[in-house]
């Protein structure tokens, strides 16, 4: 295929991994409705047909149809290249955040929801290391071991999805961000060597962060209110909170004030017996040193 006097191959559904909308999201499968149904209308109304709006973004006609009947998501540079083609004066282009959001599991998309609205975010946790703390191999690597086994379209979504939270660290005003991380989550040998060196040099950087603090509860401390299971309370700039244990009231989310403050107790408690910041980025250094 000739486009722009170069030899292009058309993108196919095998070429899009992991970009179909999720049936029981109906939130995301209006918005890719809607965005479908905006570029066949402005298709339709400069007279192109389907096949050659296609080659002209590079993309195969079964894909374009299936883009613009509401079952595909379009990635980014789609929705741009379509814009410039249909002349939409930038109407399309703007739809690339909503379409973002699509992207991810709608149980992640709150989560991140709630995370950006956050003044204050407590983590603690036990099985692994935190999901803001994670660089992308480790997340791959992490999901790679659960079971039963994800699809390789799945598995990138979810990896993307996670990944894609830690906008939070860009965000200004900062967040205040406080993690506790038990050290068998450091200690567990998640992906090779590469990996986890990554991942300490990530939680170095993170921890060196002016709005984060990083503390690591060694193996040799006796126990304490977080051996039940992760622990993770979000404020908000209006006085409420939310907050999740997988150790108490069932493992749900909760709003109740009774409930918080158990868990506030419980999150303090682990922070008071956990190694001080200065320490615990000295514990992940030698660590690094000998991986």
């Amino acid at each position: 295929m000739s486009v722009d006097g170069e030899v292009r191959q058309l993108r196919t559904e095998s070429d899009e991994p992991g970009w179909e909308v999720d049936p029981d999201d109906e939130w995301g499968v209006a918005v890719i409705a809607t965005v479908g149904r905006q570029l066949k209308l402005r298709r339709e109304a400069v007279g192109m047909r389907a096949g050659d709006f296609g080659k002209a973004v590079g993309y195969g006609e079964d894909l374009v149809y299936k883009i613009e009947g509401g079952k595909r998501i379009p990635r980014p540079e789609y929705l741009e290249r379509a814009d410039e083609l249909l002349g939409a004066g930038g109407l399309l282009a703007a739809m690339k955040e909503d379409v973002a959001k699509v992207r991810y599991p709608k149980k992640v998309r709150d989560l991140a929801q709630m995370e950006a609205r956050a003044v204050e975010i407590g983590v603690y946790e036990n099985s692994n290391i935190a999901g803001l703390l994670q660089t992308t191999e480790y997340a791959r690597a992490l999901f790679e071991s659960w079971q039963p086994a994800y699809t390789p379209e799945d598995l990138e979504r979810l990896v993307a999805a996670r990944i894609a939270r830690q906008v939070v660290y860009e965000r200004s005003p900062a967040p205040a961000l406080s993690f506790v991380l038990e050290e068998g989550t450091l200690r567990r040998k998640v992906g090779g060597t590469m990996v986890r060196r990554q991942q300490f040099e990530r939680l170095l950087e993170v921890g060196r962060m002016n709005s984060v603090t990083l503390q690591v509860m060694p193996m040799d401390s006796g126990p304490h209110s977080g051996m039940s299971g992760r622990i993770e309370v979000l404020k908000f700039d209006d006085g409420t909170a939310v907050g999740r244990s997988d150790g108490a009231f069932n493992g749900r989310p909760t709003h109740d004030p009774r409930q918080l403050r158990i868990l506030e107790l419980r999150y303090g408690t682990i922070r008071a017996q956990a190694l001080p910041p200065r320490e615990s980025l000295a514990f992940i250094e030698q660590l690094l040193g000998d991986t």
